[in-house]
């Protein structure tokens, strides 16, 4: 499902109630954004301490390291872009996400986690690995490769970072 903030809100019960919601409605199994991203963490294995970058504000940081301290991660630093609209997400450079990247990561941190759909940084996450040595989660690949994986499809990709290479 192609929405992030909605699906972090509440914790884990938020987001069960969000999946049985949809469910129910549609009839269908979904994917969402936070459920993946602890998905691709836990197959990692090992990672427990979490930086998390956001087009969001803070208030909204607070719902997702509610949800991620509620799926036993620690969520060490985080930035919110602020973001004023929905469309501003879209616009903000690679150049600025590598200076996000550069800036949460640490020796503190396991992983760190890029939420927000409209904020695609797939490419800059992959590459992200390379030189930070750890695993850096675009919320879109994590949700297309917990749809993938949980219909059966385990073929690997190039250039989506190591969720789809190794996992």
């Amino acid at each position: 499902m192609g929405m992030s903030a909605i699906t972090f809100f509440g914790g884990r019960k938020g987001a069960d109630d969000f999946v049985a919601q949809v469910g129910d409605v549609s009839g269908l199994g979904i994917s969402i954004g936070s459920h993946s991203c602890t998905a691709a963490l836990n197959a990692f294995g090992g990672i427990r301490r979490i930086a998390v970058l956001t087009p969001y504000w803070l208030v909204m940081n607070a719902e997702v390291a509610h949800y991620f301290s509620d799926m036993g991660f620690s969520v060490v630093r985080d930035i919110a872009l602020q973001c004023r609209s929905w469309t501003s997400i879209a616009q903000v450079t690679p150049a600025e996400c590598v200076a996000a990247l550069k800036g949460l990561d640490g020796d503190d941190v396991d992983a760190i986690v890029q939420v927000g759909t409209n904020l695609s940084m797939i490419r800059v996450a992959a590459a992200a690995e390379l030189w930070l040595g750890k695993p850096v989660l675009a919320i879109n690949a994590a949700t297309y490769w917990h749809a993938l994986r949980a219909n059966g499809i385990t073929e690997k990709r190039e250039a989506c970072g190591r969720i789809f290479e190794e996992l």
